[in-house]
């Protein structure tokens, strides 16, 4: 799973993406400091089952604080995107390219209104941040309507003579994008278009089905960044412009601050909660004392930093995604190495149990045989679904 963070240049970014990943890529007051894409892996929290054994549990892939598992997710940061990416502006048809296996896409967005469409500063509120949610959704959908446009009648009629699977077909167009046949096969359902004859299709057709697609296959996210320099006003009228897109107030810069303390032991925070605590108050410099003053403002008035939960929003609300945890002994709920819990997977809601199979291991989806369910021990058929914290147990041929 991978989530493509995106926005014009200089609305922050990268600042909520180190926030995310601590992995401090170059931030500056200016367009482009972000010329090729930056990869990280941030983390989304579930509770974790342990308590329920009344054990401790014992991580692999995901760590466990005090009862909450944090589950990784990858992320990508692309440069800034300007009106006309699609056209190439500003180096767009490469950073619109390094999205292609992005499952969503939070938008950052300057809900302080400051940075002009180039990503330019500017005066505070003198743009409109639901513009630029605007442009960039006609910015997508242009770059995947001419990726699917690209030598469409000569092949569509190709389809037609030979009887093939349209969603097949757009879905080989669409090679690399991560949309599936199964996701084309559903919005070709609520979309008028001519189904026997795609060499047909106007262009107005084809775009229309690239916003359908996207909207789709690739939900987004805004996050309102900056939040600390604008009202809740200004909040809730973005949140109105853009629905249904959800909208998260943000404060990506007071994020990385206290992501950055927390780490160097001088407070005690945990992401995604609305307060933190200083350690020892003899150590802070004053300009430090004064800085994270500041951010209890802010923390008090927006309720947190808001980037935790934007990304815990995306992954849960936009995506769908829920956790399960395979184990090997349904009883103690321990893998072959008498480990509690080890692994903890992020799945669409509702896949079924073999689908949780082949996420284990390829061997183990092609021999599966019955799931079991570690609370219940009810055996469980290949195409169950299973549900959000579930602990679930592969019986396959061996």
């Amino acid at each position: 799973m991978e989530v493509g963070v995106v926005g014009k240049p200089n609305v922050g970014k990268s600042t909520f993406f180190n926030a995310l990943t601590l992995l401090d890529v170059p931030m500056a007051p200016y367009p482009f400091t972000t010329i090729t894409p930056n990869r990280g892996v941030g983390a989304v929290r579930a509770p974790c089952p342990h308590a329920e054994k009344k054990v401790p549990c014992t991580p692999g892939n995901a760590k466990c604080v005090d009862g909450t598992r944090w589950i990784p997710v990858n992320l990508v940061d692309v440069p800034g995107l300007v009106p006309g990416a699609h056209a190439g502006k500003g180096l767009g048809h490469k950073f619109l390219d390094d999205l292609r296996a992005a499952d969503g896409f939070v938008q950052v967005v300057d809900l302080s209104g400051a940075t002009d469409a180039e990503g330019r500063i500017d005066q505070p509120g003198a743009h409109d941040p639901a513009e630029e949610v605007g442009w960039l959704e006609e910015e997508l959908v242009a770059w995947v309507s001419e990726i699917l446009s690209r030598d469409f009648v000569r092949q569509a009629r190709g389809v037609e003579l030979e009887g093939r699977k349209l969603e097949e077909f757009l879905a080989e167009r669409l090679t690399g994008l991560s949309i599936s046949p199964a996701a084309i096969a559903s919005v070709l359902r609520t979309t008028a278009v001519d189904r026997g004859h795609p060499a047909h299709w106007s262009r107005e057709t084809l775009v229309h089905l690239s916003r359908d697609l996207l909207r789709t296959s690739k939900p987004r996210l805004v996050a309102a960044n900056k939040c600390d320099r604008a009202s809740k006003d200004r909040e809730g009228a973005l949140a109105q412009a853009v629905d249904p897109i959800p909208v998260v107030p943000t404060a990506s810069d007071a994020e990385l601050t206290l992501r950055r303390a927390a780490r160097a032991g001088l407070i005690d925070y945990r992401p995604g909660d609305p307060s933190f605590q200083v350690r020892d108050p003899a150590r802070l410099s004053p300009a430090q004392s004064k800085a994270l003053d500041g951010i209890r403002a802010i923390l008090s008035m927006w309720g947190g930093t808001g980037v935790q939960p934007a990304l815990e929003r995306m992954i849960f609300g936009q995506l769908g995604m829920i956790v399960v945890y395979p184990v090997e002994d349904e009883t103690h709920w321990t893998d072959g190495k008498g480990r509690v819990l080890p692994d903890a997977l992020l799945v669409p809601a509702n896949t079924p149990a073999r689908a949780v199979a082949y996420r284990v291991h390829t061997d183990l989806g092609e021999n599966f045989i019955r799931a079991i369910d570690g609370r219940t021990h009810r055996a469980l058929a290949a195409d169950h679904p299973l549900e959000a914290n579930s602990v679930v147990r592969i019986v396959a041929r061996k």
